[in-house]
């Protein structure tokens, strides 16, 4: 289980501007639900003075990605344009007091879908960096000027700091010696006088803690407080069209059974891995949470 700081866990258990924004005339959508993320950032900007006056997003992916998610639209809310796209991963992660090192992919994929949204309002054309030709990481569809505008950004100098930040690396492990190739082309075009004057980036990442184990928990104990737990969260599957109930609780395996919308949905700002994390830090111990079919008879 990872070790989350309070504010992660604040901006998770209770995000800040989820939803659809009706106003927006600024959208930007990056990731892949195959890949496990995706975000859709929505803005609303004022067209006279170009200050953001509102943002909402809707994200598929972990309590990372969520608590990443709700976090830019606090930073961002009340800004210009042209400060917004100052705003980096680091910022994003140092608001939350810091992300896991294996969560930071989900800061970049803030601020990928902050200069989206930018590029979408201005009438610009966005490329997410993937060139023709350049792809390096094909289970998670990442290229080499993605690797390397990441790994300038964040000073990064190792395959697990490329895997933590981008996912790239993290598969079948088959693109490792490209990876490498790419952070020594990083290192080259890094001039000696500054590699040896650059300061380290803010400390935004957590050291990874052992679970800590709930003792003495009953099995009774332990379903009255998975079902509170997903009780918790039903109104905000509902606010999408949605529910979901309980349905088996086996060992530390959860079933749960989603219904209307959120059957199958790809853009739910409340996800099974998001459920997953919930249950673990409210537990304490690792669980796994399996969506399972609706039961026939079930009383509303």
């Amino acid at each position: 289980m990872w070790d989350y700081t309070d504010k992660v866990k604040e901006y998770f258990f209770n995000p800040r501007n989820t939803g659809v924004l009706e106003e927006a005339n600024a959208i930007g959508e990056v990731g892949s639900i195959s890949c496990g993320d995706a975000l859709r950032l929505m803005l609303k900007v004022d067209p006279d003075t170009d200050i953001i006056v509102d943002a909402r997003f809707q994200t598929f992916g972990c309590g990372s990605a969520i608590a990443s998610s709700s976090a830019l639209t606090e930073i961002i809310k009340g800004k210009t344009l042209n400060e917004a796209l100052k705003i980096t991963n680091l910022d994003i992660a140092e608001f939350l007091g810091g992300l896991p090192p294996e969560k930071m992919h989900c800061s970049v994929m803030g601020a990928e879908a902050l200069h989206a949204a930018i590029a979408s309002y201005r009438g610009e054309e966005w490329v997410d960096d993937h060139e023709e030709g350049a792809l390096i990481c094909k289970c998670f569809g990442i290229d080499a000027a993605m690797i390397e505008r990441v790994a300038r950004e964040n000073n990064l100098k190792t395959i697990q700091e490329i895997t933590f930040y981008t996912k790239a690396g993290g598969g079948c492990e088959t693109c490792h010696e490209k990876i490498e190739e790419v952070l020594a082309l990083v290192n080259e075009k890094t001039p000696v006088a500054a590699k040896s004057e650059a300061k380290s980036p803010p400390i935004v990442v957590k050291p990874l803690a052992t679970p800590v184990m709930t003792p003495g928990m009953t099995l009774v104990q332990k379903i009255q407080k998975i079902s509170a737990v997903i009780d918790d969260m039903r109104p905000q599957f509902k606010m999408d069209g949605g529910d979901i109930q309980l349905v088996d609780v086996d060992g530390d395996t959860v079933s749960v059974a989603m219904s209307g919308a959120c059957m199958g949905c790809q853009m739910s700002s409340i996800t099974i891995s998001g459920i997953q994390e919930r249950l673990m830090l409210t537990l304490g111990r690792p669980v796994r949470v399996v969506p399972a079919s609706m039961p026939q008879a079930v009383g509303v």
